[in-house]
């Protein structure tokens, strides 16, 4: 019998809903980690991605889970850069942005109907963007000095990569304008806010009490968790979520 199959029913039995975390307990480094398919087939429907990602839109990154066998449908995700972007569409639409991301995250942008504008935004939003380097930060103080608001999508400043190394995540990116220009204020709904885990609690039609949060990280997750009233579950990085489904087996 799979693992899946035999956590089926028995992972979290009264919980109403699954929230998990994703890098660190269910990917690493591009890799899916012991126990995550069988993690995600045992957890079923009642499964949410809460993650901090900002690097992915909710279709990118379930095709990219898809490929490593691990399910999980883009409607089931609450992801700080997609969020960061649907908000901002909702609340201001056709507001015009400057959008320091990875590319899937400038197509959801434009999807949306949001503006993208190097040079006259009065938006500038900070994700993960792999291709932030001295230009992008000059252009990014530049558009903060003319007076345009910051949100940065998330203040991680690493999740684990490859072998436990740490990747540089949105924060460290955050950490540089700072550095440049102490006392930058911006705005985030990533965790440890628990924007994100509310979102995917209402989503699962659920009471708070009725789910648990799964993740590696107790100063981002953990006080997430508690601030949602919701179970926090901590796992170690380096073995994901295989011995959770040793004790449902």
């Amino acid at each position: 019998m799979r693992g899946g199959e035999a956590g089926r029913g028995r992972l979290f039995p009264g919980a109403a809903a699954i929230l998990a975390d994703l890098d660190g307990c269910l990917v690493s480094g591009g890799a899916a980690l012991p126990g995550a398919a069988a993690f995600a087939a045992a957890a079923g429907p009642r499964l949410w991605i809460v993650s901090n990602n900002s690097s992915d839109s909710e279709a990118t990154l379930a095709d990219r889970l898809a490929r490593l066998d691990v399910a999980v449908p883009p409607e089931r995700m609450a992801l700080a850069g997609a969020q960061t972007l649907r908000r901002l569409a909702a609340a201001r639409p056709g507001a015009r942005v400057a959008l320091f991301a990875a590319p899937p995250l400038h197509g959801l942008a434009e999807a949306l109907g949001l503006r993208l504008d190097a040079e006259r935004a009065d938006i500038a939003i900070l994700a993960r963007d792999p291709g932030f380097d001295l230009a992008a930060l000059t252009r990014l103080l530049a558009l903060l000095h003319r007076g345009a608001a910051l949100i940065a999508t998330n203040t991680d400043q690493a999740h684990p990569g490859p072998g436990g190394a740490p990747a540089p995540e949105t924060g460290a990116l955050l950490a540089a304008v700072r550095a440049a220009r102490p006392g930058t204020r911006a705005r985030s709904l990533g965790k440890p806010a628990p924007d994100l885990l509310r979102l995917a609690i209402a989503g699962a039609n659920a009471a708070p009490e009725a789910c648990v949060f799964v993740g590696d990280n107790a100063a981002t997750d953990g006080r997430a968790a508690a601030a949602a009233g919701v179970a926090f579950i901590r796992v170690d990085p380096a073995s994901g979520t295989a011995p959770l489904l040793t004790e449902a087996a």
